[in-house]
């Protein structure tokens, strides 16, 4: 799986750079606008550690963010799991936030914790956990109602009880949902990196700009592809194992 997902990426990388070299070829763009494969051969050799030692900074932050990112969603979608007045409130105040473009509230965030460690991660985990929230609400207000029903005539129903018998029965859904959330926690520092941070890889690639070189931006993608792929790779293994515990291997 893991292989598969890195194998992926580099099949799409490569498509996209040999369009854009045709591109490039077709229309005899100049290396200024495009560069040549030579170019971008020479860059990766020059830049490739501390893009590498960047992109490992990046991935961090979209890690621990992604992290909280699930507890906040796993919160909130307990809480809010009722048809009740809290709940409704809850899921309505959940959505309110989100409602907020992150480039609205990107500049608030900075100019109150500055443009450092804590500003991405907030900004990673508030872009990830909105789809994941959508995803553990519509688990949690789902009742099984046979197992259910059973607990509660025996007067053994809980609220812990209710809580993991849902999630037991959608545990498939809650690992894909997670895998697929760090594309957004990594989407979302880079977001935070390129607007005002001074580290990271959409710093780098920020700089790259102002600097016109495409070279180190497609250098930068490369390695937050491969990194990527390789993260959530890790994710689906995990949560195969996860799956497996809970159904007792079958």
């Amino acid at each position: 799986m893991l292989h598969r997902r890195i194998y992926q990426f580099l099949i799409i990388f490569l498509l996209g750079v040999t369009l854009l070299f045709g591109v490039k070829y077709l229309f005899g763009l100049s290396d200024y606008v495009i560069p040549s494969p030579f170019d971008l051969k020479h860059t990766l050799g020059m830049v490739y550690k501390s893009y590498g030692m960047d992109v490992v900074s990046t991935l961090t932050v979209a890690i621990i963010g992604q992290v909280v990112s699930i507890f906040m969603a796993l919160m909130v979608g307990i809480l809010g799991r009722q048809t009740t007045w809290f709940g409704s409130f809850i899921k309505v105040a959940a959505y309110n936030v989100q409602a907020y473009p992150i480039v609205a509230i990107a500049p608030i965030i900075f100019i109150l914790f500055g443009d450092g460690f804590f500003s991405r991660l907030l900004i990673a985990a508030m872009i990830c956990y909105f789809p994941i929230l959508l995803s553990v609400l519509g688990i949690m207000s789902e009742p099984v109602k046979e197992i259910e029903h059973f607990y509660r005539i025996t007067g053994r129903m809980r609220w812990q009880l209710e809580v993991k018998i849902r999630a037991f029965e959608n545990i498939g859904k809650l690992t894909t949902v997670i895998s697929g959330s760090a594309t957004l926690a990594m989407a979302g520092t880079i977001v935070a990196e390129f607007i005002a941070a001074n580290a990271g890889i959409g710093y780098s690639i920020r700089i790259a700009l102002y600097q016109s070189d495409l070279s180190k931006i497609l250098v930068a993608l490369f390695l937050i592809g491969i990194t990527l792929a390789v993260y959530q790779g890790l994710l689906e293994v995990a949560g195969n194992l996860i799956r497996r515990g809970w159904t007792g291997g079958q």
